[in-house]
């Protein structure tokens, strides 16, 4: 659940209704809660997604770990950010029942909507998520907030878990941000088809640089299409993101150690077909 906006009254809560936010499905959805509503609060961060091909707005760096491990599954279809407890009525009922008090404005009175970090959609049902600190669990408050949380999702008969730094590959979310980081070739200056061309000579060089370090191949494909330093590994980086060159991303990436091998061209197995979260 994100920290709130220093205002927060009715009128803003109905120009968000009708903004569309909390609404939607995969490209077409709309955070309750953008980095924009907090130009001063801490590590926020705007990703783009492979799996809907949208920005996201994330609030920490743990969310923004969990999104690339998110995003990376192939068992994840939609990926929901900043998602309200929309029905406030009912969900005010779940706290008073619980004894717990629901967090109002303290100037207006409004009632503030509650969120779950993410509500992602897989291939075996719903699943909302809780982003915490480890340390932020002694909190009673935080405590509290985030048994409204999954009191919520138990009435809605939505899997809900708790994942805190200790549930996250960081290494792998590490290497999934710096293959992203060449998700858009264009931005290179390559257009569609010069990519297309790239990437078939790429995967069809493999097999005589076989064994060989993967820069002599990159120095190959820069020299060949007469690209500049750095292209190679761009388009290399590109490929595997797109699942169409796999290495081993649960290890730190060292390219320097990194040779062509015949295993390379098949398809992205293993660890990219789960994910598996242990509630805290």
């Amino acid at each position: 659940m994100a920290k709130r906006s220093r205002s927060w009254n009715e009128a803003i809560y109905r120009r968000y209704i009708r903004e569309g936010r909390g609404q939607g499905c995969g490209l077409d959805y709309k955070p309750w809660i953008t980095v924009r509503d907090f130009p001063s609060f801490g590590i926020v961060s705007r990703v783009m997604g492979r799996t809907t091909g949208r920005i996201y707005h994330l609030m920490s760096a743990n969310e923004t770990n969990l999104f690339y491990l998110l995003d990376w599954s192939d068992i994840v279809l939609d990926i929901k950010e900043q998602y309200p407890l929309s029905d406030l009525g009912e969900v005010i009922a779940i706290a008073e029942k619980a004894q717990i008090r629901y967090p109002y404005d303290n100037r207006s009175g409004f009632p503030y909507v509650m969120t779950s970090d993410f509500l992602i959609e897989t291939t075996s049902g719903a699943v909302a998520l809780a982003v915490k600190p480890a340390s932020e669990l002694k909190k009673p408050r935080v405590r509290e907030k985030l048994e409204i949380e999954r009191r919520y999702w138990l009435s809605k008969d939505v899997k809900w878990e708790l994942v805190t730094e200790r549930e996250i590959n960081h290494v792998k979310a590490r290497n999934i941000e710096w293959l992203s980081q060449a998700y858009d070739l264009t931005q290179f200056g390559l257009c569609s088809e010069i990519q297309k061309v790239c990437a078939e000579y790429m995967i069809s060089a493999f097999a005589f640089f076989e064994n060989r370090p993967v820069q002599e191949l990159f120095v190959n494909v820069e020299q060949y299409f007469g690209f500049m330093s750095g292209i190679g590994l761009c388009i290399y980086k590109n490929l595997v993101y797109q699942r169409k060159l796999k290495i081993d991303i649960s290890r730190p990436i060292n390219i320097a150690s990194l040779k062509c091998e015949s295993i390379n061209l098949f398809a992205v197995g293993g660890g990219a077909n789960e994910l598996k979260i242990q509630a805290s």
